[in-house]
């Protein structure tokens, strides 16, 4: 599975979401990781995750597998790019050495016979992952065994913008194809959509860098604003859906939408949250 990763990386045909995590570790603290508690707590409407299985499907940094074990929650944890499972193996040594609670490793939310051995979940945690399978129906279609009768999934998956998400996926496909040295010819353009406007209403407004400084928030899911950039530009493949037919589709396999929070028509994730 890590041979086939390096070669669509070396191909130019997927972002090394790796690469993106293990600098954000080096920005962790202590208030992003209660950031990332509280997000759990809202969304899933808990205070606590004790005696709960949950399974984080596509770990990336390992921050919300970190959170849900902070939480009493017994954690899987996977992810198809090894450099990621190597942050999230980190962040558990880091954090919780020796731990039997909370399993760690490579795997692929498209390998139905890796996906069978690992049982059924109280909470499936699939936040900004399916739509870079490759393969998002399919993807979603597959978590939907994991989750135990009366268990939660939790999902983020990007919005579908018509027009505008086409050309973000040809933005997307030539960073991810340009050579290293020469990235920043589509990242920086790039960067200048997506905060150019708000680093000028800010600085205009007597308060500048105020959105940035402020971006490690609850809203925000702990991220660094930064990383969030190099994470939305080089996200492919890449794939998305309109919130009606997310729900739809898990309508129909038995799922109550219990929460739902929009990106307001933006380019960003549509958040569900649905009990089985």
């Amino acid at each position: 599975m890590s041979q086939s990763w390096a070669t669509e990386v070396q191909r130019g045909e997927r972002f090394a979401f790796g690469d993106n995590w293990a600098t954000f570790l080096r920005l962790l603290t202590d208030e992003r990781i209660r950031t990332a508690e509280h997000s759990l707590e809202h969304m899933l409407d808990i205070k606590r995750l004790d005696g709960k299985r949950f399974l984080d499907a596509g770990s990336g940094s390992g921050l919300f597998s970190l959170a849900a074990r902070r939480l009493g929650a017994e954690v899987v944890s996977f992810d198809f790019d090894p450099q990621s499972v190597a942050c999230t193996a980190e962040l558990r040594n880091r954090y919780f050495p020796d731990d039997a609670r909370w399993q760690v490793g490579p795997g692929s939310v498209l390998d139905s016979d890796f996906l069978n051995r690992l049982g059924t979940f109280d909470i499936v945690y699939s936040w900004g992952v399916l739509h870079h399978t490759g393969a998002m129906w399919d993807a979603l279609q597959k978590v939907v065994p994991l989750v135990a009768p009366k268990g939660q999934l939790f999902i983020a998956i990007y919005n579908d913008q018509g027009r505008a998400s086409r050309i973000w996926s040809r933005v997307k496909k030539a960073y991810v194809s340009t050579p290293r040295g020469f990235k920043w010819l589509v990242l920086g353009p790039a960067f200048a959509r997506l905060w150019g406007p708000t680093l000028l209403r800010d600085t205009l407004s007597g308060t500048p860098l105020r959105t940035w400084k402020s971006y490690n928030s609850e809203e925000m899911r702990a991220m660094d604003p930064w990383r969030n950039v190099v994470d939305w530009v080089g996200g492919y493949p890449f794939e998305v859906a309109r919130p009606e037919q997310i729900f739809e589709f898990f309508r129909d396999r038995g799922f109550d939408l219990q929460r739902l929070k929009t990106c307001a028509g933006g380019h960003g994730c549509n958040e569900f949250v649905f009990v089985r």
